[in-house]
């Protein structure tokens, strides 16, 4: 299924010297050292994978494909779209048991280096809306791990080539540590992620687009329209009429899933905005 690699993906585990190793002291980051030994672990020797380097027929069958990242399905796991605004899909998040979690990808240089200056803002914007946060080191280099009174979250961040993946893992408070169940579920489901980049040019930190598959569109117009004629029978009214809607392309059939009913967000503040508001905390 796994190809030979066809690219330099990079790592996130870069070397540093003495100034660029200060970037982080701030935020209690463990030496440089304890990443090192990272960059030869198994975690990193597998995924996340870009699609160059799969066969993406194969893949594409066995993982939740949604355009830009094809992820695999948690056991147990359930689907829950999170919507923009504008209607669009804005994050699909896997819903387990233990909490949540949200796999993306952004536009990145060719070099890596992004995550570590993504994890520095993060790390900022968290202690603003009063987390505690620390540093902490994983399979694929720094980790961060933000606690609040009302919920655990942990960031987990992969360079590849011209892209990023960052993981957010949400659960009740004290669940999201290294060695919790959801953690490594996450960890797993990272490994087995692959990157569709493409070719189209993208401003560096760029979300890349989520596509639905045409199943789980479905699902969710159907849920939508629940809620609109639910809401208008409570007013008394006729319910409403969905408006005509174009069909995304096709995918495979057995990406079919329950999805709880999507909900809009307010506009957020940018990738690197309030990571609380992000997340919805």
């Amino acid at each position: 299924m796994f190809g030979r690699r066809r690219k330099d993906r990079g790592s996130n585990i870069e070397a540093t010297d003495a100034a660029s190793a200060g970037d982080l002291g701030a935020y209690d980051e463990p030496a440089d050292e304890e990443y090192d030994e990272y960059a030869t672990g198994s975690a990193a020797d597998s995924g996340p994978y870009d699609i160059d380097e799969v066969d993406e027929e194969t893949v594409t069958a066995s993982r939740l494909d949604l355009g830009s990242v094809l992820v695999p399905l948690p056991a147990g796991g359930q689907i829950q779209v999170e919507m923009a605004p504008n209607g669009t899909p804005q994050n699909v998040h896997l819903v387990t048991q233990f909490g949540r979690i949200t796999v993306s990808a952004y536009a990145a240089p060719k070099s890596p280096g992004q995550w570590r200056e993504v994890a520095a803002e993060l790390a900022e914007t968290l202690r603003n809306d009063k987390a505690e946060v620390s540093i902490e080191s994983g399979p694929w280099g720094r980790e961060l791990h933000g606690r609040t009174a009302n919920a655990d979250l942990r960031f987990i961040g992969v360079d590849g080539f011209r892209w990023m993946i960052r993981c957010v893992v949400a659960a009740p408070s004290g669940n999201a540590g290294a060695d919790s169940e959801l953690v490594g579920i996450a960890r797993s489901v990272i490994s087995g992620t692959v990157v569709r980049r493409g070719s189209e040019p993208h401003p560096v930190r760029t979300p890349l687009p989520i596509v639905l598959p045409e199943a789980l569109t479905r699902q969710l117009v159907a849920a939508q329209e629940q809620q609109q004629q639910a809401a208008a029978q409570q007013q008394g009214a006729a319910p409403a009429q969905p408006a005509p809607r174009t069909a995304p392309p096709e995918q495979p059939a057995q990406q079919t899933r329950q999805v709880p009913p999507a909900r809009p967000t307010p506009p957020r503040r940018g990738e690197s905005g309030s990571a609380m508001q992000q997340l919805g905390f």
